[in-house]
């Protein structure tokens, strides 16, 4: 059946295999799935993520805030394989009821405290050090825009745009049309927004930037969901410009990176529990 012959039920029921790739990460329904704890490390904050995007966001955070000299913001960062439905186990749902990555622990007060949302991770460590966003009011207000901008915006790129391109069963024109439209929408105007400042918030670098790089940094570079050539990214040249700027910060290429499981040997960690850890991956060979 073509979907213009598809008509809805009367009452929807789940089937597990029909989503495409990566159909078994969701559920219609909340709650742990099997019993199993959540490891825990010796540092302050415990991470429990994976590499995508929403996970890019908070480890390039932490190893900012590293980076700036808070040494209490060390983590560990365990994986979780979502292919292998690790966000059900009843550890990493008592983390995070929501069962979708990242999730953070901070036990570096009396009681570990559960964080979850990776815009309000980043909000939390950013409040909690004092760091990466503006002290001034009015400034502040502007990168929490975007911040919260991209917390709207980034579910039509990735649920929406990236799901029917990339991993929909077979491709269907309506939506990829419609999210393809709301993608390069999204593009142009953090493009128009890069034409007037040099970064997304204003002339200081903030959790906006991080928050938005992972998403259209990659997509702009043209290895999101490879849709760089369909989007005709190479237009948006003021977006381009901003994305190469974050991509050369040292803790930004350490951070995307953690765990990480695709692409070259020198681009994966598994798990990072150490700062040391970055120095025993695979050197890049000279180009």
């Amino acid at each position: 059946m073509n979907d213009t012959q598809y008509q809805p039920p009367k009452v929807w029921t789940w089937d597990a295999e029909n989503g495409g790739d990566w159909a078994g990460i969701n559920r219609p329904t909340s709650g742990a799935q099997f019993d199993r704890d959540l490891p825990v490390g010796k540092h302050p904050f415990q991470l429990y993520s994976l590499a995508t995007p929403n996970g890019q966001k908070v480890t390039i955070l932490l190893e900012e805030l590293l980076a700036a000299g808070e040494s209490g913001a060390e983590y560990d960062a365990w994986l979780i394989k979502i292919g292998d439905s690790d966000q059900f186990s009843s550890g990493f749902v008592a983390a995070n009821p929501n069962s979708k990555i990242p999730a953070m622990v901070d036990r570096s007060g009396d009681q570990p405290v559960r964080v979850f949302e990776s815009g309000h991770i980043l909000l939390y460590l950013a409040d909690k050090f004092g760091r990466f966003l503006p002290r001034d009011h009015a400034a502040r207000t502007e990168a929490m825009n975007w911040l919260f901008w991209l917390q709207g915006s980034a579910p039509y790129l990735g649920g929406g745009f990236g799901h029917f391109y990339a991993y929909a069963p077979y491709p269907m024109q309506y939506p990829i049309d419609r999210f393809t439209m709301e993608a390069k929408r999204q593009m142009h105007l953090l493009d128009s927004t890069l034409a007037e400042r040099r970064f997304i918030g204003g002339e200081e670098y903030s959790i906006a930037d991080m928050a938005i790089w992972p998403w259209y940094g990659n997509l702009v570079f043209g290895k999101q969901y490879d849709a760089g050539e369909f989007l005709n990214v190479s237009e948006y040249k003021h977006l381009r410009r901003w994305a190469d700027e974050i991509a050369e910060r040292p803790a930004v290429q350490r951070g995307r990176i953690v765990n990480r499981r695709n692409g070259e040997p020198w681009e994966q960690m598994d798990e990072r529990h150490d700062a040391l850890d970055f120095d025993k991956l695979p050197q890049r060979p000279a180009e």
